[in-house]
């Protein structure tokens, strides 16, 4: 910028100077502006970056969440496909002491042998036999072997031998039967010119279904090879073409049919009594019924069991809601009453249904110690690591049951008695302390934690064993008692309507009955079903079907349907 001779500057020279200045300051404002507004675009795709790996972290957990889900899943039907079928623990050295009472596993594992080890099955070398079996009671037919003439002379002299004893041996034949049975009714026309019947005529037999074709006997066994040996009817119509009968499956099928409703007073007489028992053991497992039903979607029914100390009672029902139990118990669970007066006792799993009845005034319920134990096998079984956690819960688990099993030994007021509850309460006890001991643990693996929380949300139902001792601490009675439908549910998949499907329960419930009377099923429905033709193809009612409940001091009839087991 050049100067004037007097050494100030030009007017006109400063303000393009400042113009310039003012330029280049708003470029500069500008270039601010656009510098600040993509500070603030980068500022917002890193925060969104940053909210998305937020995110994505967030999703990683739940996955990794998912994937132990999954593992453990897996783990767990791993080991119910290909795994052992039993959770016994096979000890190398019997038991001695407190030992000897051992836990529901325990005291049914096998006896160690002398040498150490034992068998995988079979009787275990130096335990003691059952001894040579009785059969004298067996319908018994007799062949006599004899030496022709020419074996029965000296061949020396000629001279004949003399009678010297016999030899005796016995066989078991196993003969299977069909029989037709033709009856003739002899009739007679009168000779004489009296009053009365020209012809008169024996009277017909007596048949469980009118005009039918199969017998009483032949009914009954149906019932028990498909219902009781879980045999579905393709293999039944088999087995009978192999013994020379040819007959159809719809022919069985109809049979079964007219039988469900003469076995219908029975089994109502059977759930009517297990209904009012005080201690109820309960259970349910799915079922199919392949009969579409209105409103229900798919084919799955879900088939209860009622195991009470005189009676069984299987019911299928399209849910699996706690209305079924309303509706057998007389319990109402939306107002929390049951009937006056009454108390009840339930042995059960953990299952809604059962939680929701459990606040109902007069019932108590007790929860399976086997079910909570199966939390931590399972959770060994997903995570290697919890083995040795695992092994000390079982351990704890086990004494509980050493101690219960010398509880349930001993009798009242007895030393023992007194001594095993006092090893049952130190047992309980010590399942307290550590349970929570470990929950307050946050070092403690998160599937362990989980099993601990399970167990301390129902740790009252399981506590509640200790007011009453002589309850079973599991429910393991009504899950054997679905061990036979549930293996027929393997044979023959169910039932094909809504009518077989109450038949399968009302047998069950009638044999399981029977069963725990100590009466043989197929003996006690030939019994129940020679009742019914002599009624004349109906149902007995009154004294006639009064006969038929064990529970009656009138069924001293029972002791001739004893024998054999199924």
């Amino acid at each position: 910028m050049a100067a004037r001779p007097d050494g100030e500057l030009d007017r006109d020279q400063l303000i393009a100077g400042l113009r310039r200045w003012r330029t280049r300051s708003g470029h500069l404002a500008e270039e601010k502006t656009r510098l600040l507004d993509e500070n603030a675009s980068w500022r917002a795709i890193a925060g969104a970056h940053e909210k998305r790996a937020a995110t994505l972290e967030g999703r990683v957990v739940e996955l990794e969440a998912e994937l132990a889900a999954a593992n453990e899943k897996i783990a767990t039907l791993s080991k119910l496909c290909f795994g052992t079928k039993s959770e016994k623990r096979r000890t190398t050295t019997p038991p001695t002491g407190e030992e000897a009472g051992t836990s529901a596993d325990d005291q049914r594992s096998e006896p160690a042998s002398a040498g150490g080890e034992r068998r995988r099955r079979g009787q275990q070398p130096g335990s003691p036999g059952h001894g040579r079996r009785d059969y004298a009671d067996l319908e018994t037919e007799e062949v006599v072997h004899d030496l022709s003439a020419d074996e029965r002379v000296c061949p020396i002299c000629g001279a004949a031998y003399e009678p010297f004893g016999e030899e005796p041996s016995t066989q078991i034949d196993w003969q299977v039967r069909i029989v037709r049975i033709v009856h003739r009714r002899r009739r007679y026309r009168r000779a004489c010119r009296c009053a009365g019947k020209g012809v008169v005529c024996a009277p017909a037999p007596g048949k469980a279904i009118a005009k039918g074709l199969l017998s009483t006997q032949f009914l009954a066994r149906l019932l028990h090879e498909k219902y009781v040996l879980g045999r579905p009817l393709e293999r039944i119509c088999a087995t009978l073409m192999a013994e020379g009968l040819d007959i159809s499956k719809g022919t069985l099928t109809g049979a079964l049919a007219a039988v469900s409703g003469l076995l219908a007073p029975l089994d109502a007489a059977i759930r009517d009594r297990n209904a009012k028992a005080a201690h109820l053991h309960i259970d349910e497992t799915s079922w199919r019924v392949f009969e579409d039903l209105e409103g229900k979607a798919n084919h799955r029914w879900w088939l209860w069991v009622f195991v009470a100390p005189e009676t069984v009672v299987f019911h299928i029902d399209p849910t699996r809601s706690a209305k079924v139990l309303e509706d057998h118990l007389g319990v109402d669970i939306s107002s929390g009453t049951l009937e006056a007066g009454r108390r009840l006792l339930i042995s059960a799993d953990f299952y809604t249904a059962y939680q929701s009845i459990a606040g109902v005034d007069g019932v108590e319920t007790l929860w399976c110690f086997a079910h909570i134990r199966r939390y931590f096998v399972r959770a060994a079984d997903a995570h290697k690591g919890l083995r040795s956690w695992c092994n000390a819960w079982l351990e704890r688990f086990a004494a509980l049951y050493r101690a219960h099993h010398g509880l349930r030994a001993g009798s009242p007021g007895s030393p023992e008695r007194c001594a095993a509850e006092e090893r049952f309460a130190l047992a309980l006890s010590e399942i307290d302390v550590v349970r929570q001991k470990e929950a307050a643990d946050e070092r403690l693996h998160l599937a362990a934690r989980k099993v601990l929380s399970t167990l301390d949300h129902e740790w009252e139902g399981l506590a509640r064993h200790a007011s009453y001792p002589d309850a079973d601490l599991d429910n393991n009675v009504s899950e054997r008692h679905l061990r036979g439908p549930v293996v027929g549910r393997k044979n023959y998949y169910g039932s094909g309507a809504i009518w077989a499907a109450m038949l399968s329960a009302r047998v069950w419930t009638i044999t399981g009955t029977a069963k725990r009377a100590g009466c043989n099923p197929l003996a006690y429905l030939t019994a129940y079903l020679a009742a019914c033709a002599e009624a004349g193809g109906r149902a007995p009612s009154g004294r006639a079907l009064r006969r038929f409940f064990p529970w009656c001091a009138m069924s001293a009839d029972l002791s001739s349907w004893r024998g054999p087991g199924p």
